[in-house]
């Protein structure tokens, strides 16, 4: 018979999908990987039935999203300052906390899977740490533990909603009903499925099992993960937002008679696929980066030339110029969780300049009448209207009112002539468009 000694310290079984979650989570948290680049390729690689993806696809992603949340729940309970505990502990009792509060895990099994795979990563002594703090985590509803926070102030909303204050407060000087910035921020948190891209004249929405697009004609919402669907093995199809087909069809239809155009920051390759589908006259896709400018040339048609430079530095004659410039990527919380954690308010001074320098060589690179479209993934202020102010101050642009650019039914996506589109209103990322003619 096995003694109770033996019992005590037999060693946990293996949880492979939960092991795996906590190396992804830890790669994205503390090496500065990107969930969206590192998951698809873990799980393609990881033998895991598809259940077992799903599982690992929502703990990651929402483990991420709810770490403002879930560390200040933890903070409450723990007997150190929370941010001197061991970086290890503090990411299991994340991912155990998530599933506690927002999975359909039974509250028994977030506990004790938790700190089993704590005994076998981090050893006994730190996982009793962690069982104490999951069982005081367990032993209320999640209501009760925000209760300190219930009330609608900036610093509680960024609590609940798990998302910085300066964030929300970006957010808020365009949305100022209280309702609607809820909705907003708890929109960012959902889990959203992929949305397939049927590149025209490689395949056709017909041939995809799944929810065409509400607004793009190329769209189709899928389950399947996208490793596992023939078109984009075969390059036939890609991984596209709405919201970026439906920005890559408005500039597509407002430069149509001033070609070839030019992606002016092309990477990874998204908008310029499409575009250069869109097009039978050459076309081309500059990015500066050699690894983006390699995923570019993998994805875009055969009249695409791929070129490789600064955007400040391109030279070259065209009618058209997208600049889908680099930004702090607050319209793409839902897909890139991580971003929310990452950017600061001190990263916008750098990219308003970048993004300033990135337009003014674009505007001179453009005859008179050629097309500018100026694109980013932010809703701030400083990203979008006002750095389109200083545009329109300092350059020679005439601004062309976006709405016959776009679908009928997206006319609320229109402010002030320019595109701006919202989680929660179009189930897009909130991407932002401006069109501009050169005087």
């Amino acid at each position: 018979m096995e003694s109770v000694l033996t019992k005590t310290f037999r060693r946990p079984t293996r949880d492979k999908p939960r092991e795996l979650a906590f190396e992804i989570f830890r790669d994205v948290i503390r090496n500065n990987q990107y969930s969206n680049l590192i998951l698809p390729k873990r799980l393609m690689e990881s033998g895991l039935d598809s259940r077992d993806k799903s599982f690992v696809t929502e703990l990651v992603y929402g483990s991420i999203r709810q770490i403002g949340r879930n560390d200040y729940i933890a903070s409450k309970y723990s007997s150190r300052t929370w941010s001197e505990v061991d970086e290890g502990i503090v990411d299991l009792i994340r991912l155990g906390a998530y599933q506690l509060f927002d999975m359909r895990v039974p509250s028994h099994a977030a506990v004790d899977t938790t700190v089993n795979l704590a005994r076998k990563i981090l050893g006994e002594s730190k996982a009793s740490f962690i069982n104490a703090m999951m069982r005081k985590f367990s032993s209320r509803p999640l209501k009760e533990h925000l209760e300190d926070v219930s009330d609608d102030s900036v610093s509680s909303l960024s609590i609940r909603y798990s998302h910085p204050e300066w964030i929300i407060n970006s957010y808020r000087d365009f949305i100022s009903d209280l309702d609607e910035l809820k909705e907003l921020l708890a929109a960012n948190n959902q889990p959203t499925s992929p949305t397939l891209v049927a590149w025209p004249g490689k395949s056709e929405v017909s041939e995809f099992a799944g929810e065409v697009g509400q607004y793009s004609p190329y769209a189709v919402h899928i389950d399947l993960a996208p490793y596992e669907i023939d078109a984009i093995k075969e390059r036939r199809a890609g991984i596209q937002d709405e919201g970026s087909q439906l920005l890559a069809i408005a500039f597509a239809k407002a430069a149509e008679k001033h070609q070839p155009w030019l992606d002016l920051c092309a990477g990874p390759g998204g908008k310029a696929a499409l575009l250069s589908y869109l097009t039978n006259e050459k076309f081309f896709a500059n990015e500066i980066s050699e690894p983006r400018a390699e995923l570019v040339s993998q994805v875009v048609s055969i009249n695409t030339q791929v070129l490789v430079s600064d955007g400040r530095e391109v030279s070259i004659k065209v009618g058209a110029i997208l600049a889908d410039v680099p930004c702090t990527g607050l319209g793409a919380l839902r897909r890139r969780a991580e971003v929310r954690w990452r950017r600061t308010p001190n990263d916008l001074p750098a990219l308003t300049k970048l993004q300033f320098e990135l337009i003014e060589h674009a505007v001179s690179l453009l005859p008179v009448g050629g097309i500018l479209g100026y694109a980013t993934c932010s809703p701030h202020m400083a990203e979008t209207r006002a750095q389109c102010a200083t545009f329109e101050k300092k350059f020679a642009l005439n601004k062309i009112d976006i709405t016959p650019y776009l679908p009928a039914n997206l006319l609320d996506g229109v402010t002030n002539g320019f595109m701006q589109l919202w989680p929660h209103r179009h189930d897009t990322d909130a991407m932002f468009l401006a069109l501009y003619e050169k005087r």
